[in-house]
């Protein structure tokens, strides 16, 4: 049987899972490629050795064949190694192979890392067997003969590593390989143990439980993948659910969160070990006394205990060291902090100030805060907290875990605390803001309830508990008007005051909404959506500050150019920057057809207004900045407005083009809908469209709009993901739609046209 055909076997045999899949095929590519070297004839004085995580073992069902020809000075292999490559490539093997004598293996790996480390996890396959011993004695005596400068230049590339492919236990989509918390991370520690640069600081076997869940799940994407892949995208992650007998990917991506964080815990003390055994001479400048028995020597902080008070806030006070300092908590520290109790409730002043003080340090408090939650002094801290912890968060929209975007969010506010009268509640707020995410309910709601509970437990009074509770109510008004709601309407800003109430709450929201936007991922905050952030808050802060709304909205559109452009009556399309402006004689579809010509030229449509005024009608588009062809998309626009272009055709055209490279980027799609709003304006229906992201969406929405004889004053476009909210300020004949006929068609024309493939 064919390795292919065996490796299928293995694929569909589902009790084949994890290191039971990669012993499994391991072995029967063993046996294939002896039986293969026997029947061409392995010259004498050569051997075929299994090196990098074929030497480990480690074979998911597509991996690389990571295989070494080893031989003798003289011996000529020629004819033998392009007579057993062809077979592995035949078979559809992807094979990294070496060749050479050991003498020129162990030079190449003296200067090439891969290279250094794959030769460690030598073992024999056929031929001179005394050859390939020999290749893994020297290999491995070369590598700890080099000790602490491999450890060092092996550090260096996993840090590299981390940078490039993020966390394991925090993102999204975690490579399983690569990312901080993954396969590599314990390769690493079998290397530098390997060098003999960590000794016992490294314990590696408690980890196998770690790395099985990892492996299981690196071997079920390649199954469901059907290709070679170490990053768990979202769209994969129901599959391998369903794979592993997970009840639902959230379970699988917390049991992956978890082993990401116990790997990756065990990496990081085991290298802040190995670089503090490296330099040989410290100074006794270069140790720190923080106070309290708390001593920083280098980038690792250990406690005497004699002298350290076994206070409860020394919990705090070690945290706050470690992060100011960038500091790695020494594990037996860690220890003894647990012994410590809990702070008396509620906190005094001092145990509130070092928590503000310990999220005022930004993003060095953030490894320090996981250090606390590892062994459980984050949840002692705030018995809430653990519901949030290692809880995924399976769309597009956010890059990391529940937990990991508090501690993000936090990291952001500490940036901003100078655009506020309260720094304090700030970081808090930023760090509770979606502390109900990991309860049933919905989130806001169950939030603020715990910060009913929360914030009088750490010593906050009860008008700062309320603006605590009130930043999580509001989080997400900001940005949500602002997105979703027209700007120059005087309700719009009215609303938010009314809603908000002070001065002091709307600059709290409104450096959180940046924070929480830029901790959640780059889909959430962007320069447009800034702009409208700011100028909404701008807004509101007059009016909260005794003006009147009249003096702030209406003042943007249509501005004195779009005026002398419809008093004109004529024609005329003026692309600026990244805003199109067309005027033309009034009639049904206006609107539609310049947003048709716009999706044809490829254009990511941010924000749209319209205006008629004397059987003229005025359309302006806002896209987000890119390169385009003026005079490509100006004789669209002539061509689109005066009915002498194809614009659906084209549209279906494009779709059909870009149809296979779209992927599914949310774990559960957003479903189609149509809301209505009368509350939102004084003189328009607010309809709000939700649906999956499509090329020429916008287009067919408007369309289907203008064909029940609705008229769009202004939109507001908003694509998360592959998901959209659109929003539509309509009338029909002057008047809000109230009629409930006119409703049900309008509705049932738009869902047509946001279900349409």
């Amino acid at each position: 049987m064919s390795i292919a055909e065996q490796r299928r076997e293995f694929m569909e045999n589902r009790e084949l899972q994890g290191s039971g899949f990669t012993h499994a095929y391991t072995d029967a590519l063993d046996v294939w490629i002896a039986d293969i070297a026997t029947e061409i004839g392995i010259p004498e004085g050569a051997a075929l050795v299994a090196i990098g995580g074929y030497g480990r073992r480690e074979m998911s069902p597509f991996s690389d064949v990571d295989i070494a020809l080893v031989h003798r000075n003289g011996i000529n292999v020629t004819s033998f190694a392009e007579r057993i490559w062809y077979p592995m490539w035949d078979a559809g093997l992807k094979v990294g192979q070496q060749v050479g004598t050991p003498k020129q293996l162990l030079k190449l790996a003296a200067n090439d890392l891969d290279t250094a480390t794959a030769l460690l996890a030598a073992r024999h396959l056929v031929g001179d067997e005394s050859l390939s011993l020999a290749l893994a004695i020297d290999a491995s005596r070369q590598w700890r003969d080099g000790g602490v400068r491999n450890a060092l230049w092996l550090g260096e590339r996993m840090r590299a590593m981390h940078d490039e492919f993020g966390e394991v236990a925090f993102l999204l989509s975690p490579d399983l390989k690569h990312g901080r918390g993954a396969l590599r991370d314990v390769h690493g520690l079998d290397w530098v143990l390997a060098s003999g640069a960590a000794e016992e600081r490294v314990d590696v076997e408690r980890l196998r439980p770690d790395v099985e869940t990892i492996l299981r799940a690196r071997v079920a994407l390649h199954r469901v993948a059907k290709r070679s892949g170490d990053r768990l995208a979202l769209e994969y992650q129901d599959d391998v659910a369903d794979e592993l007998n997970y009840s639902d990917a959230d379970a699988l991506m917390a049991d992956i969160a978890a082993a990401g964080r116990s790997i990756d815990w065990t990496s990081s003390a085991s290298w802040f070990w190995v670089e503090r055994s490296a330099q040989k001479r410290r100074r006794a400048s270069d140790v720190i006394d923080a106070g309290d028995g708390i001593r920083i020597d280098g980038s690792l902080l250990s406690v005497d205990t004699n002298v350290a008070p076994s206070h409860p806030a020394m919990v705090l006070r070690i945290a706050c060291a470690a992060a100011q300092h960038h500091a790695f908590i020494e594990r037996s520290t860690l220890e003894w902090m647990q012994g410590l109790g809990d702070l008396e409730q509620p906190w005094d002043q001092e145990s509130r100030d070092l928590f503000v003080k310990l999220l005022s340090f930004g993003r060095p408090m953030i490894p320090v805060i996981e250090a606390l939650d590892r062994v459980g002094l984050m949840s002692r801290l705030m018995p809430e907290w653990e519901p949030s912890r290692s809880r995924p968060q399976r769309n597009a929209y956010h890059r990391f875990t529940v937990d990991r975007h508090l501690l993000e969010a936090a990291a952001e506010a500490s940036l901003r605390v100078d655009r506020v009268q309260r720094p304090d509640l700030l970081v808090v707020g930023a760090l509770l803001h979606d502390i109900g995410k990991g309860y049933p309910g919905d989130h806001t709601d169950v939030g603020i309830e715990l910060i009913d509970v929360i914030g009088p437990r750490m010593g906050f009074d009860s008008s700062d508990v309320r603006c605590l509770a009130d930043m999580c109510r509001y989080h997400l008004l900001l940005p949500d008007v602002a997105t979703r709601r027209d700007l120059d309407d005087d309700q719009t800003i009215q609303s938010v005051a009314d809603q908000v109430g002070t001065i002091q709450l709307l600059e709290l929201l409104g450096a959180l909404t940046e924070s929480d936007s830029i901790a959640t991922g780059p889909s959430a905050w962007n320069s447009s959506k800034a702009e409208l952030v700011n100028v909404l808050v701008e807004r509101t802060a007059h009016v909260l500050d005794g003006g009147r709304v009249s003096e702030v909205v209406g003042t943007r559109f249509p501005d004195a150019h779009a005026r002398s452009l419809m008093q004109a009556g004529s024609y005329a399309a003026v692309v600026r920057e990244n805003v199109v402006t067309v005027v033309q004689a009034d009639g049904v579809g206006t609107f539609s057809r310049v947003a048709g010509v716009l999706t044809l030229n490829g254009l990511d449509i941010v924000g749209a207004a319209a205006h008629t005024e004397k059987g003229m009608a005025l359309s302006e588009f806002t896209f987000r900045k890119t390169e385009i062809d003026r005079s490509r998309l100006e004789h669209q626009l002539a061509a689109g407005t005066a009915g002498t272009l194809a614009i659906e055709a084209r549209i279906d055209e494009r779709r059909s083009l870009y149809a296979r490279s779209l992927k599914r980027l949310s774990a559960k799609p957003i479903a189609p809908s149509v809301r209505f709003d009368d509350e939102a304006s004084e003189q328009f229906t607010v309809i709000e469209v939700a649906g999956k992201d499509q090329i020429g969406l916008l287009y067919r929405v408007a369309r289907a709009l203008a064909d029940v004889s609705v008229v769009i004053s202004s939109a507001r476009i908003q694509t998360i993901a592959d998901s959209v909210i659109d929003t539509f300020y309509v009338s029909h004949d002057g008047r809000k739609i109230t009629d409930p006929d006119h409703r049900s068609e309008i509705e049932w024309a738009v869902l047509h046209a946001l279900e349409r493939q």
